[in-house]
């Protein structure tokens, strides 16, 4: 299918790159057809460029350890993921073929890493030897140096969030044990990704990068180049986070690159079957409408099942719990490891070799295995390849039909009219002014429709969206406030925390439990309304633009008859062109062109010192009040009277921070959401939408006067002429016929 499929972009540029050099035949023809080329001429060099550069996306996805940068590397036959990162995979990783091998490691900019580290070193306990209005900087070694010693002061239990590594803590640590290997790599820039690229023999360090957490942490991006046949050029394949990970910022993350994803590979380990955090993020899928194009793995171990029987019990018990979340899932069950020590057996480790080696014997598995690996590359590949001839053949073929038409047409004419007598073209070209009179005052309502249309829209749109986002009647923002405000704390646990912790540590570690449980509602609940709104907003901005389109196809026929009809008056016979809709771009396409990138929807919180100097202020408020108690000899019930309160007065002044600072993030993202993406992708696609239908009129619109004049002043051979024009034609006929016969291989490889 991969082959079927350059064959067919490759025949599709070769017939785009013939109709330019037939715009380029002879340059006095340009004298002579209209101005309409030149724009049919842009038009052809930009699908060059839109064929070359328009990318399909597959997001592998799944839980942490169940093995998909090993799918991924069985998929291309190689080891070119770094395999058990596990936990340690905190970006998307994105792998294209190409050329010849290449990593692309985009850092971080010292801004961005200062920025994060800041965010995780408020209300950090130890901090006396940096003032508030301290800005830190890693690069400088004092900072690095106090840095670490405050983390290393900080109690053990404070290192830990139930059950697990304290994210900010993990987060300090890694810039700072990762510094020294990773300077020379960032630069001063303070915008934009620093790039690092690492080619042929140096490809693979890029795991050292993936693989350790240290150096992990300053990579904002990385794409690998790989020089394999497998995929196909134009399709990106991304071995996400795990979809578990105690990190809701990698939920996040996933989110924002699922937005651009056509397909989607769920991956299951077999060892676990399909967990809750599994089910969890399905039904996220489906809230958010992913599931229309997804696979899904169960990637098995021979040394987990004694026998096919307790393989295919396990399976059918997975396929019934998805069957609760997805009608009919597509199910394929495979051993990645085992295929990708088939793909390099001669280059396996003594290890891997015995590994092989003994599962090679278990013939029932990895029958099974091979079985399921070629039902599932069948499927996988035709529904790929099918989205590829859809969405970068498709319209691209169609456009360049309605291209070829018109010009065939304007040949034909030209072609007819040169040997007319003088009087009788003159009379033909006053009938078709008249009908280029109407096509221009058409596309001038053509434009005011639209110019029309799109302030409504905007109007709409906004309204859509500031609802959702109000404080008042918006269920999203007041579920937020909600959740801050019902968070409490268990009198009981933190009084022993105060008792052994002190105060500046117990309100350190509540605030980190607050910021992870409130992190995570937000990746839980909020960002899937947020994308849900989004989608919403974009099929609502194609249908209402498709409308104005729609109203303007029965007049497209009308003065296509009436053209035919003038022409058949004159004795000019030209077979109709059969009357069809025109042919419009998808909102994908616009915003691939426009550049336009969907607003990420990381919404967590930007927190300040400020709540940490408040809460130490009556914590000493609170000591001093049971100094004057034992001054006035009153009972003083416990040591820790004055941290209890201070410290449920330190959080209630948090939650209102918290609370201000969701409102006004909110309000931030509101307004980029509308002016940096909605508005803009309004406008691209009411543009687009416009030239579509300009193209549909100007199909069988010309003006012949010029011919005439060149001919009447004799500066063109009128025989040499015709025989040029005879010879254009049979080339357009034959571009022609070469786009119905790709069309209908097309249709029947589908």
């Amino acid at each position: 299918m991969i082959d079927t499929y350059k064959s067919f972009k490759d025949e599709l540029l070769n017939i785009n790159r013939d109709l330019l050099q037939l715009f380029s035949k002879e340059k006095y023809l340009s004298e002579m057809f209209n101005p309409y080329v030149n724009s049919w001429e842009r038009a052809c060099r930009d699908l060059e460029k839109q064929m070359s550069e328009e990318i399909l996306r597959v997001a592998v996805i799944g839980a942490i350890k169940s093995g998909k940068s090993t799918f991924v590397n069985s998929l291309f036959r190689q080891d070119y993921l770094k395999r058990g990162a596990g936990v340690v995979t905190s970006i998307v990783t994105r792998v294209r073929s190409a050329n010849r091998l290449k990593a692309k490691l985009y850092f971080k900019s010292w801004k961005e890493v200062n920025s994060e580290i800041e965010q995780a070193m408020v209300l950090f306990p130890s901090l006396s030897w940096r003032s508030e209005s301290k800005e830190f900087d890693i690069r400088k070694n004092n900072d690095r140096i106090e840095l670490h010693n405050a983390l290393k002061s900080l109690d053990a239990e404070l290192l830990f969030n139930n059950g697990t590594r304290n994210a900010n803590s993990v987060l300090i640590s890694a810039y700072l044990e990762g510094y020294e290997k990773i300077k020379k790599f960032i630069s001063d820039s303070s915008s934009g990704l620093i790039l690092k690229q690492l080619e042929g023999d140096l490809f693979s360090k890029h795991k050292d990068f993936v693989g350790d957490s240290n150096l992990a942490v300053y990579l904002k991006d990385i794409v690998l180049e790989i020089n394999n046949d497998e995929i196909a050029i134009n399709v990106e394949i991304a071995d996400c986070q795990g979809s578990d990970s105690s990190n809701p910022l990698h939920l996040s993350m996933i989110q924002d690159y699922l937005l651009l994803t056509h397909f989607i590979v769920y991956v299951i380990s077999s060892r676990t079957g399909l967990r809750q955090a599994d089910i969890k993020f399905l039904y996220i899928l489906k809230k958010i409408g992913m599931l229309k194009n997804i696979f899904f793995i169960v990637n098995f171990d021979f040394s987990e099942h004694d026998s096919i029987h307790d393989l295919k019990y396990l399976i059918e018990k997975i396929r019934k719990e998805l069957e609760l979340i997805i009608t009919d899932p597509k199910v394929y069950t495979i051993s990645a490891l085992f295929n990708l020590f088939r793909a390099q057996e001669n280059n396996l480790s003594e290890k891997d070799k015995l590994r092989f080696a003994q599962w090679k014997t278990d013939k029932e598995l990895s029958a099974f295995s091979d079985q399921e690996t070629k039902r599932f590359e069948a499927s996988f590949h035709h529904k790929l390849n099918k989205e590829r001839y859809s969405l970068l053949l498709k319209n691209h073929i169609e456009r360049l039909a309605m291209i070829g038409a018109g010009f065939s047409q304007q040949i034909f004419i030209n072609k007819d009219i040169i040997f007319r007598d003088a009087k009788v073209a003159n009379a033909i070209i006053d009938k078709l002014k008249q009908h280029q009179l109407r096509v221009d005052q058409i596309k001038s309502m053509i434009k005011s429709t639209f110019d029309g249309a799109v302030p409504k829209l905007k109007e709409a749109v906004k309204a859509d969206i500031d609802r959702f986002f109000d404080i008042r009647s918006g269920e999203v923002l007041k579920g937020i406030i909600k959740f801050v405000r019902s968070y409490s704390l268990s009198n009981q646990k933190y009084e022993k925390e105060i008792k052994f912790s002190g105060f500046s540590n117990t309100l350190y570690k509540v605030f980190q439990e607050f910021k992870h449980e409130l992190d995570t509602f937000m990746a839980e609940t909020v960002n899937p309304e947020l994308i849900r709104l989004i989608c919403e907003e974009e099929k609502k901005i194609g249908k209402y633009l498709e409308s104005v389109v729609v109203t303007y196809d029965p007049t497209a026929n009308d003065l296509l008859s009436e053209y035919h009809a003038t022409l058949m008056d004159f004795g000019i016979n030209r077979a109709k062109a059969s009357s069809q809709s025109i042919q419009l771009p998808s909102i994908d396409s616009v915003r691939f062109r426009m550049g336009l990138t969907f607003p990420a929807t990381d919404l967590s919180m930007r927190y300040t010192a400020k709540m940490k100097t408040e809460a130490v202020m009556h914590f000493g408020f609170y000591k001093i009040k049971s100094i004057f108690k034992k001054l006035l000899k009153k009972p003083v019930l416990n040591k820790n009277e004055e941290s209890l309160p201070a410290l449920k007065d330190g959080i209630s002044r948090m939650k209102r921070e918290i609370e201000r600072s969701v409102i006004s993030n909110f309000e931030d993202y509101k307004e980029n959401i509308k002016f940096q993406y909605i508005f803009k992708l309004i406008e691209g696609v009411s543009n687009s939408f416009c030239e579509a239908l300009y193209e549909g009129f100007q199909l069988y619109n010309m003006d012949l006067s010029k011919l005439v004049e060149l001919t009447e002043q004799k500066r063109i051979n009128k025989q040499q002429l015709s025989a040029l024009l005879k010879e254009m034609e049979q080339i357009t006929a034959n571009i022609l016929d070469r786009l119905n016969f790709l069309r209908q291989k097309i249709e029947q490889t589908l």
